[in-house]
């Protein structure tokens, strides 16, 4: 298998940070189309199977708070046809970075989000803003 082919990694990054900048903007639409039909979402105190369940989840929740910002974004590509994101993520304010990653396949219709996990450190303490 191949790793971290250009053209692959190039192509999730546009698809991710074409994701992020629907998430910003509570594009709950948008932001439901880069997950395949059977994706599995696990957040901070939730879950969901499948895309029916996230969209009543992300219309049901209010918008992400201001300045949002990532940290560390790493995207490793595995074959032609599979890419592993994984970041953290901030708010201004705040001194804990959450994790987030997701496991993107090349589909018919284009690259999806097939498994996403969003989590926040919790009694081990913060993930440093600095580090």
């Amino acid at each position: 298998m191949e790793l971290d082919r250009p053209e692959v990694i190039t192509e999730v990054a546009a698809a991710f940070e074409a994701y992020e900048e629907a998430l910003v903007a509570n594009d709950v639409d948008r932001v439901i189309g880069f997950f395949a039909a059977d994706a599995v979402r696990f957040g901070v105190a939730d879950q969901q199977s499948g895309v029916t369940e996230q969209e009543r989840w992300r219309r049901a929740q209010p918008a992400l708070p201001p300045g949002r910002h990532l940290k560390d974004t790493i995207i490793r590509g595995y074959g032609a046809d599979v890419a592993i994101v994984t970041t953290l993520f901030g708010y201004p304010g705040r001194d804990v970075l959450g994790r987030q990653s997701q496991t993107w396949a090349r589909r018919p219709e284009g690259w999806r989000i097939v498994h996403a996990h969003v989590s926040e450190p919790g009694a081990d303490g913060p993930i440093p803003p600095d580090r």
